[in-house]
């Protein structure tokens, strides 16, 4: 008898193999399904502000990618304590790596500028009268505090005479209602706004600080001294 029976038994079990297997598939696939489906961070962009600013006549001005620390050198949006501890939010994220987001909305923001003859990245190939260097000191909301802080260090370098003819330090901070990626990336982008006017008012007074540095480096020559 169980030679008979034993043959049915073996023929049924690979077909019930067969079908854990395929359980165990649909199952994997299901859990691949919920992971891919998982909410992913949205994506924030930053603004230039639209308002026209006006300044002293400048002529070609060279506009260097920020340096910042590895913090704020990529795509996350940061909050920190008040004890130092920084964090990032993961349901948001910027549109790109922090500085050359900065740097786009700035070289819009001066364009804008009333005075200013053109702007150009400083790595274009194009020669120029100044080069604005800036440094990222924070971008990122505070706690307890909830103050989204923009804090931007800037110094305007004249390519003629080499040297830095000025700086200045910009800075701004507006209230959040909710420590989130969606109340924190639109008063984050509040504040640089306020940041960029200031600092594109700023660079269009600073050209007669300009012509005097290059004045004092390159003296003109004396025609009586010439002869």
């Amino acid at each position: 008898m169980s030679s008979v029976l034993e043959p049915s038994w073996n023929a049924r079990r690979p077909a019930a193999a067969r079908g854990l297997r395929a359980a165990t598939v649909l199952l994997l696939a299901s859990l691949a399904a919920c992971s891919s489906s998982g909410s992913a961070p949205l994506t924030f962009d930053l603004t230039a502000p639209e308002t026209r600013v006006r300044g002293g006549v400048i002529g070609q001005v060279l506009v260097a990618e920020p340096v910042a620390v590895q913090a704020l050198s990529d795509q996350r949006i940061l909050v920190k304590e008040r004890g130092g501890a920084v964090s990032a939010l993961g349901e948001g994220q910027w549109a790109d790596s922090l500085p050359r987001l900065v740097q786009t909305r700035l070289i819009q923001t001066l364009e804008n500028t009333a005075g200013i003859r053109s702007v150009a990245r400083s790595n274009s190939g194009i020669a120029g009268d100044v080069q604005l260097a800036t440094e990222i000191r924070s971008f990122q909301v505070e706690v307890p505090a909830n103050e989204a802080v923009v804090e931007i260090s800037a110094k305007v370098v004249s390519d003629r005479a080499g040297r830095v003819v000025t700086g200045r330090v910009f800075r701004a901070s507006v209230p959040v209602a909710q420590v989130n990626a969606a109340a924190v990336a639109p008063a984050l982008d509040q504040a640089l706004s306020i940041v960029l006017v200031d600092m594109a008012r700023w660079i269009g007074g600073a050209s007669a600080r300009v012509a005097a540095s290059d004045a004092a480096t390159n003296p003109p020559v004396s025609t009586a001294a010439v002869q």
